[in-house]
């Protein structure tokens, strides 16, 4: 894959300024040893040259090493943006966001594989950077380049990279309109799977602001700002308010089949448009149907 700039500043070595730009030393070893070049005002140079102010840099990674692990797995996906930098799709419930060794090859990351091969893209490796659990639906983000992925796991710790959730969680007494949930979350020991608020657990924090709510349910719009294993549904059970269909954090199973859970928003900034990417995925119709069935209202784009 290419990658151009356009340097400004004082003379710098090349070598550092691409580690300025967010490739890691291991990248810069597999541009020199396994295949990659760079050009500097069209003539190619090592990462030793000085760049002056002004100099046009382009860049040819060396072929990203493909692994097995991931075998692909033709799915039709409902892709909500791509360009040749990354990918945006669409998750459903009930799949997995990785292969997992006891259900096979039924994941995301299976699906975009076989995606990237069908579309001859420049590279077919899978480059997860955001996953979703089973059961939630919702925004995933994938990049196409090791190096593209890189950049945006810094912004996974940033404002620059805001993923917005859609919850509808159990109403038995109403919630402040907006608020913050900073409950501490652990392990449960009484099962490996489910996680808990726990004195001695990980700073966690979530942000949500209800949308609507009645006695039998709210809808809430939910911002995580850690990234803790079930975060939402453990902070939501653990005021008092599971999330219907969770039946892990003892939400009731009525109305819906699964964790009432969606990834509705994406933003982040895009590395190379230098500009800010703002996407949605429409709630999906079980999430409507329950929100139906509770005479919630809820925004179905």
């Amino acid at each position: 894959m290419r990658f151009q700039w356009r340097y400004h500043g004082e003379s710098l070595a090349l070598g550092r300024f691409l580690q300025h730009e967010g490739f890691s030393r291991i990248q810069l070893k597999r541009l020199k040893y396994q295949g990659g070049f760079v050009f500097v005002n069209k003539k190619q140079r090592n990462l030793a040259f000085l760049v002056q102010d002004g100099d046009r840099i382009l860049l040819q990674t060396a072929p990203e090493i493909v692994k097995d692990v991931v075998v692909p797995t033709p799915f039709p996906l409902d892709i909500v943006y791509e360009d040749a930098y990354l990918l945006v799709v669409n998750k459903p419930a009930g799949v997995a966001s990785i292969p997992d060794p006891l259900r096979g090859n039924d994941s995301m990351a299976n699906y975009v594989k076989a995606h990237l091969l069908a579309e001859h893209a420049e590279s077919a490796a899978v480059h997860v950077v955001t996953r979703l659990d089973r059961d939630t639906s919702g925004l995933m983000l994938f990049a196409k380049h090791g190096f593209v992925h890189s950049l945006l796991d810094r912004q996974l710790h940033s404002t620059r990279l805001q993923k917005t959730y859609l919850a509808v969680a159990t109403n038995k007494t109403p919630m402040p309109p907006h608020g913050w949930l900073m409950l501490p979350i652990g392990h449960d020991p009484d099962f490996y799977m489910r996680r808990k608020v726990v004195a001695n657990g990980k700073r966690s924090i979530t942000e949500y602001q209800v949308l609507a709510q009645n006695s039998a349910g709210l809808v809430a719009q939910v911002a995580l700002h850690t990234g803790r294993t079930h975060q939402i549904r453990v902070h939501f059970a653990g005021v008092g308010h599971p999330l219907y269909g969770d039946d892990l954090y003892g939400g009731p199973m009525r109305g819906i089949t699964r964790q009432a859970l969606h990834c509705w928003k994406l933003a982040l900034w895009h590395p190379f448009l230098q500009r800010t990417l703002e996407l949605t995925a429409a709630v999906p119709s079980d999430m409507v149907s329950l929100c139906d069935m509770l005479e919630l209202p809820i925004d179905r784009a």
